[in-house]
């Protein structure tokens, strides 16, 4: 599932924190591994120094992996985004890891920066880890959070977080947020009308008649599982839990449907990209008017 890997690298050692996830992951899937720079164009005189920095990450990366994984390295000219996009697609690649920023700054999810468009243009699963003042040399991913809305589009990240937990022995934690109320138009404008307490118990049986259902599918499959339901705003719900309980990794689909909201880059997924300190694995989807 994961038999290849793609890890964007900018020289800075912000966007270096994604090796060890690149080196726990590929040890349990045995992924080939493939680093690569881009040079814009007017800095081709330093490729050859370019060249010199993936080596020096693929050495120290390799003292890192079990068994003969094979590591290569790519340095191309032009746009960032578009040559990491292109090669992914050129290689084949089954997973793409980036950080939040690198050397265009320390404000995350700059508007227009290669990292946002690289989320919003890639067609294979994408693993977003954001930097750290204090980040570790090796990680460990052993507790695998995953939002669920009841879709089966938000459903399509479970056989990655499936294969994910068995090959690293990691429990998963299946999370339902329940909205307290709806948005509405009235005479005034957008209201928001909270849901009377019968409908919100009868909301939260369902949910968990759902979650009970998802958990049993899990353990058909050998995988610790237990559920979670929460009620408020499903990206502040999500971020919270997944600190509180030390979740080392958040998978989710980037499109569903929950109630009356889309989740969609500029709804759950994307808020969660942004409010969220954990890393976060993105299964992109099409987006459709069903």
């Amino acid at each position: 599932m994961f038999e290849s890997i793609l890890v964007a690298l900018d020289g800075s050692k912000l966007a270096e924190q994604a090796l060890p996830y690149t080196a726990e992951i590929a040890n349990a899937f045995a992924s080939e591994i493939f680093l690569i720079k881009v040079c814009r164009t007017e800095e081709t005189d330093f490729s050859s120094v370019s060249q010199a920095y993936l080596n020096k990450q693929a050495e120290q990366l390799r003292k890192k992996l079990i068994g003969e994984v094979r590591i290569n390295t790519s340095v191309s000219l032009g746009r960032p985004a578009q040559e990491i996009i292109r090669y992914a697609v050129e290689k084949n690649i089954s997973l793409i890891i980036i950080t939040s920023t690198g050397r265009s700054g320390i404000i995350p999810w700059l508007l227009g920066s290669t990292a946002n468009e690289i989320i919003h243009s890639v067609k294979v699963p994408l693993l977003v880890v954001k930097v750290s003042k204090s980040p570790p040399s090796s990680v460990k991913l052993k507790r695998l959070l995953v939002p669920l809305d009841g879709s089966e589009r938000s459903e399509a990240i479970l056989p990655y977080t499936t294969r994910l937990a068995q090959n690293l022995s990691a429990e998963v934690i299946l999370i339902q947020i329940v909205a307290p109320g709806r948005h509405v138009h009235t005479i005034g404008g957008l209201d928001y009308v909270y849901f009377k307490d019968k409908d919100m118990e009868s909301m939260k049986a369902a949910a968990q008649e759902y979650l009970d259902r998802m958990v049993a599918r899990l353990a058909r499959e050998h995988v610790t599982t237990k559920c979670e339901i929460r009620i408020g705003e499903p990206s502040l719900e999500i971020a919270s839990y997944a600190d509180e309980n030390h979740c080392d990794l958040i998978t989710m689909s980037s499109h569903g449907h929950s109630y009356m909201e889309r989740w969609t880059y500029g709804s759950v997924a994307y808020k969660i990209l942004h409010s969220s300190n954990r890393p976060v694995l993105i299964l992109p989807l099409k987006t459709t008017d069903t």
